[in-house]
């Protein structure tokens, strides 16, 4: 009876802890699910082995970039690899986007994101003003976004050369790209 009653304890305890979230989503500074900073471009085929990996080569009018487009099993676009050195199997992922809503950091920022709950969960290094959005550096994160500039308020929204201030940038604005940088 006492071993009955000790084994309903452990099992009823067991049943109260927290479970633990899924590390094949998770955003980390060195690590996006499977894929860690120092992994090589040729086992992304095997470490996304549930999803489909294309390689497309992108040639612009001044150079040419290999990137590598994760899609899902249904056909959704995950995240889109840039290696750091093209025409090399051996050379690991320098920039990630990570396009799927699934990924996300610990304290579960995501592309779905707003704002408001980046500044609630994290510091933000400096944010960078380009023509048509606001790219904002996470400090130690290695996590880079762009915000549209339709979100800010002030004379920087038109301007590029004025700097960006958080408080210019409205609480529900949302990420327009979510990236992972490596290099």
């Amino acid at each position: 009876m006492r071993l009955l009653s000790a084994l309903s304890i452990i099992l009823v305890l067991n049943a109260c802890q927290p479970s633990k979230p899924d590390q094949s989503l998770l955003i980390q500074p060195n690590q996006i699910g499977l894929l860690q900073k120092d992994t090589p471009i040729y086992t992304l085929d095997s470490i996304f082995k549930n999803d489909s990996v294309v390689k497309r080569r992108i040639n612009s009018r001044f150079s040419s970039q290999d990137e590598f487009i994760v899609y899902s099993k249904e056909g959704r676009e995950r995240l889109v690899l840039i290696p750091k050195n093209d025409f090399d199997s051996t050379s690991t992922v320098a920039n990630i986007q990570i396009k799927d809503s699934l990924f996300h950091t610990a304290k579960g920022i995501s592309i779905q994101s707003t704002f408001r709950k980046i500044q609630e969960h994290y510091k933000i290094s400096r944010i960078e003003n380009t023509l048509r959005t606001a790219v904002i550096f996470l400090n130690e994160q290695n996590l880079y976004l762009s915000i549209d500039k339709e979100f800010v308020s002030g004379d920087a929204r038109y301007n590029t050369n004025l700097p960006i201030e958080p408080s210019q940038i409205k609480d529900d604005a949302t990420i327009k790209h979510l990236y992972l940088g490596w290099d």
